[in-house]
């Protein structure tokens, strides 16, 4: 299934990626080939083979919820580059409070 650049285009922005005019053609069709694989597996005929949901052996491994110890919050802070009111601050990653998709 071929794509449009602008289809190709607003994906990218849905994935906050961004290409030159250039790029833009090769991420189309790029795009387009791992649709076109993704409709190629739908056309494998699965009948007949079992649903496999696990590949390990182990079911429901679980532990005991125990509380531990965290860490020193003064040893952790040391580490950080940039912290304000006591919590770690990172870039933000939303403009203006919108989430922008």
């Amino acid at each position: 299934m071929a794509i449009s650049e602008e289809q190709a285009k607003h994906v990218a922005e849905l994935a906050k990626l961004s290409f030159l005019p250039e790029e833009l053609h090769q991420f189309t069709e790029h795009l387009s080939e791992v649709i076109d694989m993704v409709e190629l597996l739908g056309e494998v005929d699965t009948s007949g083979v079992p649903v496999t949901s696990n590949m390990s052996d182990n079911i429901n491994v679980m532990r005991e919820d125990e509380a531990l110890p965290g860490m020193d919050r003064e040893l952790l802070m040391k580490n950080v580059p940039e912290s304000a009111d006591g919590y770690i601050k990172v870039p933000a990653i939303m403009d203006d409070g919108e989430a922008g998709a």
